[in-house]
């Protein structure tokens, strides 16, 4: 079997701190989003290559942290794109993918920007069980949430319906980005051929159902699709569980720091109030209280409160009243 982790997204909804990075390696308490995903594969003796699905504006950082890795099975396949406005979309991707790396196999599929809190080991066993396509599927308790992902309707733990993005909704179990298909449902070039939607695997996932029996993994652990601040906060929140990480070489003076907070390496904070924030590498924070923030980089901040900012790399914020 083998496995592809998608990681090709701008993360426009993110910038400006996903401008220059990749989402997928922002860092979650003390390790990063997709590095988690790879520590799976990695152990599963199942998995034999993992692609690391990904476009030619990040190409590089992939590489080095790669190369800077411990683990042994991924390597990149590399989309030729460099825009949000140039991309093939997550299906058409795939059907490039499966295509370029010559993929004959059985394939689990996973979002590189989805932090999952069941065992990817556990899903390949309920997808061996069943010998057909399948979807992990979560609760997300609300209807209006549910309107942003694919509507899984199930009879017993078989797909019966599947809408993408519903305008109403008549439940909220969804379906998340992590799919695992036998060899001969890789039907993604038969799928865009027909003129489909070659965007959101939700699409192909809908198109499958009619044509193929699908499974669901309906699961109640956590799962944080990282889109957005507030999503990647809440995500790192339940990573630290209230607790606080402050990097060795970083330096923190006459400073509160309380729950959820990851100071970063070179970063010093000093006659400062931290709560629920993010102060990334290299960054001064002086005389300033943050809540649910993210200060990105090399940004000079000082005598200001923030409260649910963003502030990009390099920035310099002062009031000097």
């Amino acid at each position: 079997m083998h496995a592809v982790v998608l990681a090709g997204g701008y993360a426009t909804r993110l910038w400006p701190i996903t401008k220059h990075r990749p989402k997928m390696l922002l860092p979650v308490g003390e390790s990063t989003v997709i590095e988690r995903i790879f520590a799976e594969l990695e152990a599963d003796d199942r998995i034999e290559d993992v692609y690391v699905s990904t476009n030619e504006a990040f190409a590089e950082e992939f590489e080095t942290y790669l190369a800077e890795s411990r683990f042994e099975k991924p390597r990149l396949s590399i989309e030729e794109t460099t825009h949000e406005d140039e991309k093939f979309g997550v299906v058409g991707a795939l059907a490039q993918l499966v295509e370029r790396e010559g993929v004959d196999d059985d394939l689990l599929v996973v979002a590189g920007d989805n932090l999952i809190g069941f065992e990817l080991a556990d899903f390949i066993d309920f997808f061996e069980t069943k010998g057909a396509p399948s979807l992990a599927a979560y609760d997300v308790g609300s209807k209006e949430k549910a309107k942003s992902y694919g509507l899984v309707e199930l009879a017993g733990d078989q797909v019966v319906d599947f809408q993408e993005k519903p305008e109403d909704p008549n439940s909220t179990l969804v379906s998340i980005a992590c799919y695992a298909f036998p060899e001969e449902a890789l039907r993604f070039g038969e799928y865009l051929e027909g003129g489909n939607n070659p965007d959101e695997p939700g699409w192909f996932i809908q198109w499958l159902v009619e044509h193929d029996e699908v499974y669901a993994f309906p699961f109640e652990e956590a799962w944080f699709d990282i889109g957005t601040p507030e999503s990647y906060l809440e995500a790192v929140a339940w990573a630290l569980n209230g607790d606080s990480v402050i990097a060795e070489d970083a330096t923190v003076k006459n400073s509160t720091i309380g729950g959820n907070v990851h100071v970063m390496s070179g970063a010093h904070v000093k006659d400062s109030t931290l709560e629920g924030s993010l102060i990334f590498p290299d960054a001064t924070v002086e005389d300033c209280e943050i809540h649910d923030s993210i200060i990105d980089e090399e940004t000079h901040i000082a005598n200001i409160d923030l409260a649910g900012a963003l502030i990009g790399a390099h920035s310099q914020l002062t009031n000097g009243s």
